[in-house]
């Protein structure tokens, strides 16, 4: 048994890991575009994320034709797995270059007779080199790449729980490719402003219709430029009057005012003695903040969260 998968929340420093992160942020957005050219287009862009597996990130079935297939990011055996109802193939996972990466996952489409063209360009980064021209020698830790998976996996579990407290919309729990984010987002139901858009290599249609609706969204994100550390995060779109000032829990969650949301660092979840409550507690506080300050129907909206094998009571 990996010496990870025993020790709990594992330590998650940026700065690192920043090297591998970069990597594995590129070849990511290659798989997840391969699952957005297949995919019809669903709300909010939910046809585009990859989901938690018990060893990695996986697209999910993408249909081709008359049959699917599906891309896995396997952190353990660290491979990338393309599977077809005849095929099991895999990519190893070592140091390339990015267009060395995109070339190999083409020619393993195609070989598997799936092929798929894809945008060659990445999404949500201030540079957006075409991932066929992108020859930069890369950096790739196969252990990095683990914690930072087993991460997801214990925060995953902690936002299905949260998600069960919902009775309106919600999205499922997804892995954003393209803000390299794990998210989870409830919707009071009624229609936001227009959205400015603006994001970096980001189509205005694609953000607009992303937040087309009143949303208070959660979520992991490993840090970046102007937050080099590991954070969950909860933000509210359009921002309510007073949300930002709103109290929340636990001790050490701030609003930053630069990302415009609530944060929690990472270390302060994984240093607690109970991080699973934790998390919880600022997942169910900065909600709270948001629908009290945008008048949510929160009766009508939510409900006691879930437990196995209970029905809900009605």
């Amino acid at each position: 048994m990996p010496e990870t998968a025993k020790a709990g929340w594992p330590a998650l420093l940026y700065a690192e890991w920043a090297d591998t992160y970069r990597t594995l942020h590129l070849w990511t957005q290659i798989v997840g575009k391969v699952r957005l050219a297949r995919t019809p287009w669903l709300n909010h862009s939910w046809q585009t994320p990859l989901y938690l597996t018990p060893r990695g990130l996986t697209t999910g079935p993408i249909p081709h034709d008359a049959r699917d297939f599906d891309l896995e990011f396997d952190f353990i055996d660290e491979v990338l797995r393309l599977r077809t109802d005849e095929i099991d193939a895999v990519l190893p996972l070592a140091p390339m270059p990015v267009s060395v990466f995109h070339h190999q996952v083409m020619a393993m489409l195609a070989e598997a007779d799936v092929p798929v063209k894809i945008d060659g360009a990445p999404n949500e980064l201030p540079e957006a080199i075409p991932f066929a021209r992108d020859r930069t020698p890369r950096v790739y830790d196969g252990a990095q790449a683990e914690r930072f998976w087993r991460v997801l996996a214990l925060a995953d579990r902690v936002f299905k729980r949260f998600r069960t407290g919902f009775l309106g919309k919600a999205s499922p729990v997804h892995f954003f490719w393209g803000s390299f984010d794990l998210a989870v987002t409830r919707f009071s139901g009624r229609p936001a402003p227009r959205h400015p858009g603006g994001v970096p290599h980001l189509p205005d249609a694609v953000a607009r219709e992303a937040y087309s609706h009143e949303v208070s969204s959660a979520g992991f994100w490993p840090g970046g430029p102007g937050c080099e550390e590991a954070v969950f995060y909860s933000y509210a779109w359009p921002e309510p009057p007073g949300f930002r000032e709103a109290p929340v829990a636990p001790k050490g969650a701030r609003f930053d005012t630069g990302l415009g949301e609530f944060v929690l660092p990472y270390e302060a979840v994984r240093q607690a003695p109970d991080p699973e409550a934790t998390l919880m507690a600022f997942l169910i506080s900065t909600y709270t903040a948001a629908a009290d300050a945008a008048k949510w129907d929160r009766a009508a909206l939510e409900c006691d969260l879930g437990a196995p094998g209970r029905p809900r009571p009605v």
